[in-house]
């Protein structure tokens, strides 16, 4: 990963930032998480930094989560989900 980190997302919430780095991954991009995630109880802020040269793209892909462009409706088909047949 490139020297020059910068941070792209920030949450209180751990749940939300493991779900985000994934997403960002999932997408081609190199994520550091960084954060008090250790432990039974994790607490405390996530931060994901990329490097400089992939910020505009993984900020581009923060807003379209944020703005719900990723979310799934109940017709929307779902990758390896078997076609259910009547019977």
């Amino acid at each position: 990963m490139d020297e020059n980190l910068m941070r792209v997302y920030a949450t209180t919430d751990q749940f939300a930032g493991e779900l985000m780095r994934g997403r960002l991954e999932a997408e081609g991009i190199q994520v550091l998480l960084k954060g008090e995630i250790e432990g039974p109880y994790p607490s405390g802020p996530v931060y994901l930094w990329v490097s400089a040269a992939d910020e505009a793209r993984a900020k581009a892909v923060i807003d379209a989560v944020e703005s719900g462009a990723f979310a799934v409706g109940e017709d929307d088909p779902v990758e390896g989900a078997e076609a259910e047949t009547p019977g």
